[in-house]
């Protein structure tokens, strides 16, 4: 039977939003057009009903792993790099209310002047209530990158499928933009990823969204309509599972 085209394919979703994705065409920090394009394909899918929880890394602002191969300490830089995926929480969280998206920013690190702490059962509450979630400051741990908080916070909340949005459409066996001759892969399994080490995404990542079944999607966030699209069903991008 086929299913209904109209309708979305999942209820609950994790998305990651890399920092770099912030920058648009700059080198660092945030360009506001670029959030703004951002924010209105989630704008999109949250439309739709579809409970939403976001995170968002910091590597536009500062990288803790580049950061400790130059000489700092790591669990300082870590700490640095947890800091900057706040600030991005509230970028997006500010474009997006302007958008009329009631939204709510949840630190795995204290700070209640600016964000709610992140508990597990509120942070479902609030995707149940129609509010979107962004979860910041990584798992609050360092060692940790943001797509294994991701992963973490994707199994912790029950998201249905992990989608990965990148600058790219898919995965490759090389940097396309590279390699002329690169192979795209449709689909891969969890293993395929990790013993091709295509690095698309973090080795632990992989291994928790595996053991807990939870698909990942990789996608080009910068064509219009990509994440509506996943939602609705449609094949694009990288599936792994």
């Amino acid at each position: 039977m086929e299913s209904d085209s109209s309708t979305p394919h999942f209820k609950r979703i994790l998305l990651k939003v890399s920092g770099e994705a912030l920058m648009g065409t700059g080198n660092f920090g945030i360009d506001t057009k670029t959030v703004e394009f951002i924010c209105e394909q989630i704008k999109e899918i949250k439309d739709l009903g579809i409970e939403t929880g976001v995170v968002v890394g910091g590597g536009n602002i500062f990288r803790g792993l580049g950061a400790s191969e130059r000489g700092m300490d790591r669990v300082t830089a870590d700490n640095m790099g947890m800091l900057a995926t706040v600030i991005n929480s509230l970028a997006l969280m500010d474009t997006l209310e302007q958008m009329g998206v009631y939204t709510r920013v949840m630190s795995a690190i204290s700070m209640e002047a600016i964000a709610e702490p992140y508990i597990r059962r509120r942070a479902v509450r609030h995707m149940e209530k129609g509010r979107l979630a962004i979860f910041a400051a990584g798992t609050g741990n360092p060692y940790f990158t943001t797509d294994t908080a991701a992963s973490l916070r994707a199994i912790e909340v029950g998201a249905e499928i992990f989608i990965k949005a990148t600058n790219v459409d898919g995965v490759y066996s090389a940097d396309p933009k590279k390699d002329p001759n690169a192979k795209f892969f449709p689909k891969l399994k969890y293993m395929e990823v990790l013993t091709k080490e295509l690095k698309v995404i973090d080795a632990t990542a992989i291994s928790l969204l595996k053991d807990n079944g939870i698909p990942i999607r990789i996608i080009d966030l910068h064509t219009p309509g990509n994440l509506k699209k996943v939602v609705m069903g449609e094949e694009i991008g990288t599936l792994i599972s």
